[in-house]
């Protein structure tokens, strides 16, 4: 327990959302207050919302939980780019943007995320880094509320929020999809807002609505099937399956196309706080945020953001393991097992090797499955905070978050993701060109350097076409690779959950 030490004030001229005023420390005494210091590019940060969520529904008329968000990529200083992080992660608490961590700095706030709590009279009386601490937290709240309502310093009243999602409800057709996989059956799309998984022609006719899109864990046919936030996928063409990271149920599902049916191959549901390498059977190994996939012969390689591993399950015995990487968040390249990752987003192979697009250091990596098994950078600084736009060779590159990653004929096409641009990288030498965006965010047709995305994180390559995955315009680009001409797609039909239900279904 930390000494009582008075709560500094919250800012007053800062952007807030999810209210349509500031709050400040002084107007909720008499009530618990957890300062939620993020950055919505952290795993970790992501994997303590539903902690968050838990004590805020549990204790809502004595607990205020706020946000402070102190953005780590410049990226994620913009506050339109803060708002779409809180719609997409389904945030329900006050946030305040925390603009050169002043309030960081004042709270002495060390690691993402942070939590400090703050007892009704004001005091700052602890503090917890990292993941993990529901009990905790809980126990915590109980005794500080049990302490002051003898006390008579408990003030039990919900305050009234106003809501980014009732300002800027999630509509569309697609909701931040995060992935895309172009393949011989058609087009596949992680709808990943809208929790489930959306089949089409490659011209927008919808073939299949895979998931109710309400989000949850359940097996069975295409209309009863659950996900949560869908992200990467592979497809096996033989067997018409197609394999799923269900990102936020920390499993992975397997789609069989001919049966029309979900199942559930790998993960419980929970999330893994194990991040020593391991392995188990599929079904009764927990798993931590698998993000992207790549299936080579009959091992699937699994991109796991949330213990920075890469892993790989046998799809013929069912066993999964760690491949590659020591489960810390770093850039190490050395053998398998002496390697780390910091958190690996994207995931793609040109049969001898696989690349990942390691988003927290913004590098691309090089992991061997062929002798000798061994893991490289081959482009960007390798560093946590080693981020920016600049195109040339090996270490002297800079991304920032760069979240997709797509080999095709020599080269890799990486989603650079909070620089909003498509690149062009050179696995063998490291050089790396934008061909792709002007860096702006927007939503602008034409051709190569003259289009604008909005936070890309997945790409596909079919034929001569690019597809991407355009995450915060939840739409999905098409690029003819001979020209560089961007076209957005249409899908005919296709609507929101709970909208409409699709005419051609």
């Amino acid at each position: 327990m930390m000494p009582r030490v008075r709560a500094p004030e919250l800012p007053e001229n800062s952007p807030w959302f999810n209210t349509n005023k500031p709050l400040f420390i002084k107007q909720l005494k008499g009530r618990v207050v957890i300062l939620d210091f993020w950055t919505y590019c952290c795993i970790n940060c992501l994997h303590i919302l539903p902690d968050l969520k838990y004590l805020e529904q549990k204790y809502q008329d004595c607990l205020t939980v706020i946000g402070v968000h102190s953005a780590k990529f410049d990226n994620e200083k913009e506050t339109e780019n803060i708002r779409q992080a809180i719609l997409r992660y389904d945030i329900e608490h006050p946030v305040v943007v925390d603009s050169g961590f002043r309030v960081w700095q004042e709270y002495a706030v060390r690691a993402w995320p942070t939590l400090m709590i703050i007892d009704p009279e004001n005091y700052v009386i602890s503090s917890v880094s990292g993941e993990g601490h529901r009990e905790a937290l809980d126990q915590l709240i109980e005794k500080l509320i049990q302490k002051h309502r003898e006390k008579g310093t408990i003030n039990f009243q919900e305050l009234s929020l106003n809501l980014e999602k009732q300002c800027q409800p999630l509509i569309t057709p697609l909701a931040f999809p995060g992935k895309v996989l172009a393949t011989s059956a058609g087009l596949f799309i992680a709808d990943s807002g809208h929790h489930r998984l959306v089949m089409s022609s490659f011209d927008g006719e919808i073939l299949h609505v895979i998931g109710t899109g309400k989000s949850g864990l359940t097996d069975g046919n295409f209309s009863e099937s659950q996900f949560s936030a869908p992200q990467g996928m592979a497809f096996d063409v033989d067997n018409q399956i197609l394999y799923v990271a269900d990102t936020e149920n920390h499993a992975l599902r397997r789609v069989d196309l001919k049966r029309q049916v979900v199942e559930t191959i790998a993960g419980t549901g929970e999330q893994s706080r194990n991040i020593r390498p391991h392995s188990g059977a599929g079904l009764n190994t927990v798993l931590n945020s698998p993000w992207d996939l790549a299936k080579v012969g009959n091992t699937l390689f699994i991109a796991m953001a949330g213990s920075h591993e890469i892993w790989a399950m046998d799809l013929e015995t069912g066993v999964i393991k760690t491949y590659a990487g020591m489960g810390v968040e770093a850039c190490i390249d050395a053998s398998l097992s002496e390697s780390a990752f910091a958190q690996p987003s994207g995931i793609t192979s040109n049969g001898n090797e696989l690349y990942i697009a390691d988003s927290e250091v913004s590098s691309i990596r090089g992991v061997g499955i062929v002798e000798p098994r061994l893991v490289r950078t081959v482009c960007g600084s390798g560093d946590l905070f080693g981020f920016g736009d600049v195109d040339g060779q090996s270490e002297n590159v800079r991304l920032q978050h760069c979240l997709g990653i797509e080999y095709s004929q020599n080269y890799l096409w990486v989603a650079d993701t909070y620089n909003h641009k498509i690149k062009l990288v050179s696995p063998s030498t490291g050089n790396c060109q934008t061909i792709l965006g002007d860096g702006a965010m927007g939503l602008q047709d034409g051709q190569g350097k003259n289009t604008r995305f909005f936070e890309p994180s997945g790409l596909s390559i079919m034929g001569s076409n690019l597809y991407i995955a355009d995450t915060n315009n939840h739409a999905i680009r098409c690029v003819d690779l001979n020209s560089f001409e961007a076209t957005t797609l249409k899908f005919a039909g296709l609507c929101a959950p709970d909208v409409c239900v699709p005419s051609n279904l």
